[in-house]
């Protein structure tokens, strides 16, 4: 008999299948026009967005696509596949795949997959295997943390350079203002008292 852990798997693993994957969608589309446009290929269920989180919003978005039937979602599938489509007067056409499990932020805990771990005694053979993976990574992580504290370092530097160029032409400029006398011109020109 299977564990409700199962069951629920075997659930979400048929919603999987059932579902479709669009991409290059407008930032501007909508569920009811997303809806409106894969309709066509047979009854949607739910649209759910896959924001674009490694870029700029303008970039292109995904969508999750639920249809009602396995075979539904085979047949949009098959008929993006050959001839895209668009949706919502997109520049260009979308295109569509099968879901994977671990495009759903709501997939539940695959059953049976168990992360193990034990203490190792220094009598056991692969001790001196996990202390060299531990300085290992020890030493990756100091060399991490100095690469992000220099690229900080960095940054500051570049930006004390850029305002130092700043008040430097801001210091010409005044300069020059008093050297040619423009100062002086526009202190008389606005009843001003110019002192040099």
């Amino acid at each position: 008999m299977a564990t409700p852990e199962e069951v629920e798997y075997d659930k979400f693993r048929e919603r999987v299948e059932r579902t479709v994957y669009i991409d290059e969608l407008t930032p501007l589309a909508t569920v009811p026009v997303v809806e409106s446009a894969v309709n066509q290929f047979g009854t949607v269920k739910s649209v759910s967005f896959v924001p674009n989180l490694l870029g700029p919003k303008e970039l292109p978005i995904g969508a999750l696509v639920e249809m009602e039937t396995k075979e539904m979602a085979e047949n949009v599938i098959a008929t993006v596949t050959q001839l895209p489509f668009m949706v919502a007067g997109m520049p260009r056409p979308v295109r569509a795949s099968p879901a994977h499990p671990d495009m759903f932020c709501d997939r539940p805990k695959k059953p049976g997959r168990k992360i193990r771990f034990r203490w190792m005694k220094p009598n056991d053979p692969d001790f001196d295997k996990a202390v060299k993976m531990k300085r290992l990574v020890r030493k990756h992580s100091a060399e991490a943390s100095f690469l992000l504290k220099l690229e900080e370092a960095e940054k500051l530097s570049k930006q004390q350079a850029e305002t130092t160029i700043t008040h430097h032409k801001k210091y010409e400029l005044c300069g020059k203002l008093l050297h040619d006398g423009v100062a002086q011109k526009l202190a008389e020109r606005f009843n001003m008292k110019f002192f040099r």
